[in-house]
Parts: C-alpha cells; structure tokens; sequence
C-alpha cells in the first residue's frame, strides 16, 4: 500500500524537528521548507500528497500561499497547523483553499487525524474552535481584505516584514515603482492615509500575524 507523502512548512526549526518525528511515524515526510514561496516550488517539484503549513512564515504567509497552490492546479490536500486560534484564520484559511485547520497545542493525535480526514475527502477544524468558526460564518462580517488584490496582499507582508520597495521588487520580480503603486493603491483602497497604519493593518488582519 502506497504510503501518504507530506511536505510540511514551518519556519519554526524546533517546531519543525517535532513535528518531522511525529509525521515520519505515520507518513513519508518529502521535505521541509521555511516560508511560502518555498512551499510553492517544493510543491511543484515534489508533488505531495498532503501539505501541512504554518499560517507565520516569512514572505509568503501559509494562507497567501494556499491561495496561490490551489489557484495553480495543486491537488495536494492543505492542512493549516498553527498557534492562532482565532476563527478568522480558519475562515480565511478554508476560503483559500485549505481543507483543515490545526491549533499547535492540540494533541498530536489531531494533525494526524487531520491528515486522514482530508485524503478521505472531509475537512477538519480544531474541536475548541469549530463553533466559533460557525458562527463567524453565521455573522458573514464584512472583510476589508476583499478589497485587496493577491499581489497587494503579497506586497503587504513584504512591507510588514520591513523590506524596502526595491527589495520588494527583487523578490517579486517586480519594477520598485511598481511595488510603490501597489502600497498606494492598498492605502486608497483601504482609506489609511501612512505606511505605519497599513502595516499596523497588516497586523491586525492576519496578512503578518503576530507570533
């Protein structure tokens, strides 16, 4: 019987050494990366069966990269594994195409079980959270980060982490005056009128949660 291949991204290396010796017990474990652009060409050139992504990573977050697996054609199942246990992240995260979504200080038994829910073609949410998730789904609140673009929600990280506009150019393999239009465009979207308030925004919407 074909054993189930995980990639797993967690830029927590102490994390990820727990975890690798909880996944190698049950699956094959084809690799372990540390941010979400990562994730994306490892998925390419891996082609896992299942993912299991931290929602934290550098320039990419797990939630951005979902978004851009699943836009991309990937068949592999998405398991978000993180310390955030607000409903927000699980709402946001299943939007994007994740199929569960793991508290870390769950017991270990749950990420598995997580994993065999998912290749059987259900979906799993953290039992502490599920009804909150409900009813936040219930409430259909309004989201002000509809209103922004993959690429800006890209170049926002980028901005929260501290990366300058030519450095967000490099990376996206952008112009940097393209990487200045985005963050003015985000900010008359968005109504805020500085750099600071569209980080601060970035920090209490989830695109960089605070660890």
């Amino acid at each position: 019987m074909k054993r189930v291949r995980v990639l797993l991204a967690d830029d927590h290396k102490i994390v990820a050494e727990g975890l690798r010796s909880l996944l190698q017990q049950e699956f094959v474990l084809v690799g372990v990366v540390e941010d979400g652009y990562a994730l994306i060409e490892e998925e390419k050139r891996l082609e896992p069966d299942v993912i299991v992504a931290d929602i934290t990573m550098p320039l990419l977050n797990g939630i951005e990269a979902t978004r851009k697996l699943k836009k991309g054609g990937s068949k592999a199942k998405i398991v978000i594994l993180t310390m955030h246990s607000d409903a927000t992240y699980a709402r946001r995260a299943l939007d994007a195409g994740a199929s569960a979504f793991v508290l870390k200080h769950s017991a270990p038994s749950q990420l598995v079980e997580a994993i065999r829910a998912v290749l059987g073609g259900g979906t799993y949410i953290t039992p502490t959270i599920e009804r909150s998730l409900l009813e936040s789904n219930d409430r259909k609140p309004s989201n002000s980060m509809d209103r922004l673009t993959p690429r800006q929600r890209e170049v926002l990280q980028l901005l929260a982490e501290g990366h300058s506009a030519k450095e967000i150019a490099r990376i996206l393999h952008i112009s940097p005056r393209t990487a200045e239009f985005h963050k003015y465009q985000m900010m008359g979207a968005l109504g805020i009128g500085s750099t600071v308030d569209l980080i601060r925004f970035a920090l209490t919407h989830g695109i960089l949660p605070e660890k």
